[in-house]
């Protein structure tokens, strides 16, 4: 009769009985085909009682290590063709995970465009998170239809509305987690067998997606008011991707007179779209937010996407897009059986965030803050002995500036040489696709996460890359 020690366990009597079993059965102390001891004479040669036998013996046959006979019992199966999965101490594949930076010490990020967490207002979102737990338990069980919750994309028309003079049908919003999910949904929708057309320079993620997804990238340069038309007609691609309020990562703003042209363009052919990325619009130093390329749109042409990345805190991984009429129907008819990728929870509390104008004040209050910070770290660089060897290079828009530096060091040389005392910078030459833009001496300086201090400590390693010797006996 089998016996096992009940006097010293920490799992559940059931669990500690069926790895015994399955231990002795693995291990042919048990051999196979032999019948197991009937449920009541097991539990009582045990002192335990039949549930917790019965619920072992359950386990065992739901794994196939055991299997019944009506009337007869419980018996052993054969279990050759059963892999032996227990794994004895720990577990290390040989699994490389990159990681940023990897093996050195960053004491200042300049390309850091992460949220300070004193900016988050956690006790207002707090707040409206408990009344949303509060007030709708009932539908937050609820799943939420593919293009997110009704209230949120109301939430999110209004206030386009009111803030950026845009009127939008909530059933054009589409709802998702974050931008690259975005994108996806509309590689499915739109871009399939199709070439697109990215600005050169460009932000590298976005070329990634798409040619990830097997979609053809191809390029069109830029001067100082934004993409290249006629480059853009030269490169065949009937769907360009942009990003005219804020261009990453030249900064530049696209004049009116350029938007209409590349509305020009959009118009010349059927079946021809734009998608406008506006992802930190909301954010300029002097005057309102520009309206956006769709506020300029009569024909159904522009796709407009944007995050609350950027407004609220970077790791809030929800975003829209604003379909025009044709595609949200073509949405709806072919991609609405997936389901929306942003929890129920999130959508109501950013709704209610919005609707109750929290999320207003909190734009408000931001736009000062990087207002200031900004003032700030463009006075560390008036005031410190590199700015007679560099220029800044700006416009009144989004959370970065370009820092042109006067030296004829390459710019993967001065990043590396950066790199080496703490500091992580990216050079413009960088994103640009080719070589005819290598050593434009022209550095990105991002400073939504920034400090007066942390400035200081860049332009003094600046100095000492470029100016070494100079730099020692100063």
């Amino acid at each position: 009769m089998l016996t096992y020690d009940f006097s010293d366990i920490s799992v559940p009597l059931y669990e500690y009985l069926y790895n015994r079993l399955k231990e002795d059965i693995r291990t042919g102390i048990i051999a196979r085909g032999e019948k197991l001891p009937s449920k009541r004479t097991f539990a009582k040669n045990n002192g335990i009682s039949t549930i917790t036998v019965e619920a072992a013996y359950e386990q065992l046959m739901s794994e196939g290590f055991v299997y019944a006979l009506p009337r007869r019992g419980y018996f052993v199966a054969d279990i050759t063709a059963i892999p032996d999965t227990s794994k004895k101490g720990s577990l290390c594949l040989d699994i490389t995970v990159p990681e940023k930076n990897s093996g050195d010490v960053i004491k200042v990020d300049l390309s850091d465009n992460g949220t300070d967490p004193d900016n988050f207002p956690f006790s207002v979102w707090s707040r409206v998170m408990r009344s949303v737990i509060t007030n709708k338990y009932d539908v937050l069980m609820k799943p939420s239809p593919t293009g997110g919750v009704r209230e949120l994309r109301q939430a999110i028309s209004e206030y386009l509305k009111s803030f950026r003079g845009m009127l939008v049908d909530p059933d054009q919003i589409i709802v998702g987690a974050g931008t690259e999910y975005l994108y996806g949904l509309l590689i499915q929708l739109l871009c399939r067998n199709r070439a697109i057309c990215l600005e050169n320079p460009g932000y590298h993620k976005s070329e990634m997606i798409y040619a990830n997804n097997g979609i053809e990238c191809r390029h069109a340069g830029m001067d100082s008011d934004g993409i290249i038309i006629d480059e853009l007609r030269k490169c065949g691609a009937d769907i360009v991707h942009v990003s005219p309020t804020h261009h990453f990562p030249t900064g530049i703003t696209m004049p009116v007179s350029r938007r209409y042209e590349l509305l020009s363009w959009a118009n010349e052919k059927d079946d021809r779209y734009i998608i406008e990325d506006d992802y930190d619009s909301e954010f300029r130093i002097r005057g309102r937010p520009i309206p956006p390329l769709v506020s300029l749109d009569g024909c159904d042409r522009v796709i407009h996407i944007n995050t609350f990345s950027k407004t609220l805190a970077s790791t809030i991984r929800i975003s829209y897009m604003i379909l025009p009429r044709n595609l949200a129907n073509l949405f709806y008819r072919k991609l609405s059986f997936y389901s929306c990728t942003v929890s129920n929870f999130e959508q109501y509390a950013l709704a209610g965030f919005i609707s109750g104008r929290f999320f207003e004040k909190h734009i408000n209050r931001m736009r000062l803050h990087y207002s200031r910070m900004h003032g700030i770290i463009l006075e560390c660089i008036r005031n410190h002995k590199l700015s007679r060897h560099c220029e800044v290079i700006e416009n009144d828009s989004g959370l970065h500036f370009i820092l042109k530096i006067n030296t004829s060091m390459d710019d993967d040389v001065l990043r590396k040489k950066l790199l080496e005392k703490g500091v992580n910078i990216h050079a413009l030459s960088e994103y640009y696709v080719g070589s005819s833009a290598n050593d434009l001496h022209r550095f990105l300086i991002n400073y939504s996460n920034l400090s007066a201090e942390k400035m200081n400590t860049a332009l003094d390693a600046i100095y000492q890359c470029v100016f070494g010797d100079e730099a020692r006996n100063s």
